[in-house]
Formats: structure tokens, sequence, C-alpha cells
């Protein structure tokens, strides 16, 4: 039995050689030759899992340790027998993290008050729902768009596009790509939806970088159209627009959902898919440990004098400080695929302890809403 795994996938190391040959290759550099003669791809989106890479060959299986699967050629594969599985909400906390710290860094640099900002939600799945969950705890107002949903459970807790282009602050994306069907997402912000926005809008995307046209997006900040950009997914990855990447307020290297805690989820999900698909007793495997971040794990926050927003940032920048994901972008954009791969342990609120004093017991309920362990001091 032989499997091919994408070499950058964390933890999996010695956990399916007992049972099978594992090779580990760079994703992008995965060949049909090299995945002839085996049974099972353990993938990231750097994989193109299509007719190309796959016919003539044994594969039965693909896992892949993501959320999204849009680097999988689906229909081929039913077609051809081969079965494929992703890992759904593997890192939507860590996706939450993101964005929580993104909201709280734009919060301090454009004097944002939560309770008076509202945010809008596209795309209200795994992440979606997090990330609206989250925006409410810290004190907005929240719309939600996301058609699918709505269509199947009525339209009562959501809004049309439209109305979040009209009345949120800002807008942040969690949508599948997608060019066909009901629901394209491909260019969903394209230049007639980016002109509507307002001067003061903030739009974020942390989906897939053709969610939003790239030359509109450009355009609407050098022109001031919008207040600011933030953007983690790039059309043309992993070669970012450079022009683009001066524009946007904040620049990631697609690292959101690159928490310890995702991406042991989304190994585990994989792990345990092929052992199904292919017989091997792994089905309720998952990494031992995961490793712990470069600051304390367990730390003190004085709320004395300080507002609840300024509690909350404090504690979610403790955790992750999004600006230094930036900065190592900004710095060397030719490495964006060396920034995604040699990624810094970061992990999500609930590692974190914070020992609290000074604060109120709405605060502290806030706290620990969000995930944190809280011992009041």
């Amino acid at each position: 039995m032989k499997i091919v795994c994408d070499s950058k996938i964390p933890f999996i190391k010695g956990v399916l050689e007992p049972y099978a040959e594992v090779v580990y290759l760079p994703g992008k550099e995965t060949t049909a030759a090299d995945v002839a003669d085996a049974d099972a791809l353990i993938t990231r989106t750097r994989t193109i899992c299509n007719e190309a890479l796959l016919k003539g060959s044994r594969v039965k299986v693909i896992a892949t340790a993501t959320i999204g699967y849009d680097h999988i050629d689906t229909a081929w594969c039913d077609a051809n027998g081969i079965a494929w599985e992703n890992a759904p909400g593997c890192n939507s906390w860590s996706v939450e993290q993101y964005i929580c710290s993104v909201l709280c860094t734009l919060a301090g640099r454009l004097h944002l008050d939560f309770e008076d900002t509202t945010l809008g939600v596209v795309g209200v799945g795994n992440v979606g729902s997090k990330v609206a969950r989250a925006a409410r705890i810290l004190g907005m107002k929240v719309l939600l768009n996301d058609p699918p949903r709505a269509r199947k459970e009525g339209p009562g807790a959501f809004v049309s596009l439209d109305e979040i282009i009209e009345k949120a602050d800002i807008i942040t994306l969690h949508v599948p790509l997608s060019a066909e069907g009901p629901d394209p997402t491909r260019h969903l912000f394209d230049s007639e939806r980016m002109a509507r926005l307002r001067p003061g809008q903030i739009l974020i995307n942390s989906s897939r970088g053709p969610v939003v046209e790239g030359e509109a997006f450009k355009r609407a900040l050098r022109e001031r159209r919008i207040r600011a950009g933030v953007l983690d997914t790039w059309e043309n990855e992993p070669r970012p627009d450079p022009e683009l990447l001066g524009e946007v307020a904040v620049a990631t290297p697609h690292i959101a959902g690159y928490s310890a805690d995702g991406k042991a989820n989304g190994t585990a999900a994989s792990v345990r898919t092929v052992s199904r698909h292919l017989g091997l007793p792994l089905a309720d495997w998952r990494p031992e440990t995961v490793p712990s971040p470069p600051q304390s794990i367990d730390f003190k926050l004085d709320a004395s004098g300080k507002t609840r927003q300024e509690v909350l940032s404090e504690a979610v920048l403790h955790t992750y400080d999004v600006m230094e994901d930036d900065a190592r972008l900004r710095a060397n954009p030719e490495l964006f695929e060396k920034l995604r791969g040699d990624y810094p342990v970061r992990r999500e609120f609930s590692a974190f302890t914070v020992r609290l004093s000074g604060a109120t017991p709405e605060e502290e309920q806030a706290l620990e809403d969000l995930g944190f362990s809280v011992n009041r001091q």
C-alpha cells in the first residue's frame, strides 16, 4: 500500500508508516508519475487533483487537510470512482481568531468603536458563523448574508448582499470559490460591486483570492473610495500583486486558518479519511500534543480603568498580532509559499488562560465566551 502526502502537512510523519509506504512531496511538485501507483493522496490546496494528475493511477481516495476543495476536480473524481473528502470546519476557530485580531488592530489604528460598528458577514458556514459570533461578543452589530442557507432555512436571519453593501461598515468574506451554479462567488466583489462601496467601508477577504477582483480592489483603494482593505488570500497566489500589496492595510500570506490547532484538526481528519477507506486502524487518531506558542499561554490582564473594548483587544492581540504576519509578507513577498510552509506556532484562544483583575463580570464573561480560560485574581 502506498500513500503520497504533502510534505508540509504537520503532525503526520510516522503515523501511517506502520501500515503503508508513505512518500512526502512538495504539494505543487506532485506529478502523475508520483501518484500512478499510490492508493491514497493526502493533500493541501497546492496539489491540483484532476484528470491530468490522476488518470490511469490506482488512487482510491483523496483527503485534503483543508476546508476548501476547489483544487479537487470533484466531478471527475466522482465519475472515476475516486473518493474525496475535505476537512470542514477544521480551522474555523483559527480564522475567527485571525478576524478578531484584524478587527482589534483596525479599531486601534482607525479609532473604531465596536458598539458603533456593523460587520457584514458574507458566507455563514463553519467559519462565518464563528466570525459573526465573535463580532457580537466584541460588541459589534452583525448582518449575515448566505443565499444557500437563506433558501434552506428561510430569509429571517439573513439579508441580501445589497443590504450588506448598503449598511455594513466592515464586510468580511467567508465563501467557497465557485464559478458556476446559483451562487457563483468568483469575482463576487467585482468592479460593479466595488464601485458601490462607501469611503468609510472596509473590505476583508480571507476566503479565496478570486472572490475579489484584484484590479477593482486596487483602484478602489487608490482612489480612496473605501477606507481600507485586508487580504489574506490573493488572486494569482503565490505571487501577490505588489501594487495591491502596497495599498491594503493588512496583508498576510493565506495563513488565516494556520493555527497549530487548526492544522492538527485538518491532519487528524485526513488520517481518519484515509484510514476509513483503506481499512487502517487509525479511525480515532489525532496528534497527542500541539506545540506551545512563543508567548505565554498563561498571562495577566489588569482591566482597571480600561474599556470593555480595550480589555478584549488586549487579550486577543496577546494570542495573535496579525501585523507580525503583515510585516513578514511585506518584507519578502517573493517568499509567500515559504512563509506559509514555515509558519510559526500560533495557538487559538482556547489554549490561553487569562489571570484577570479589575474586570467587570461582563468583561470576564466575554473573555470566556471567546474561548479563554479565566482565573479571576
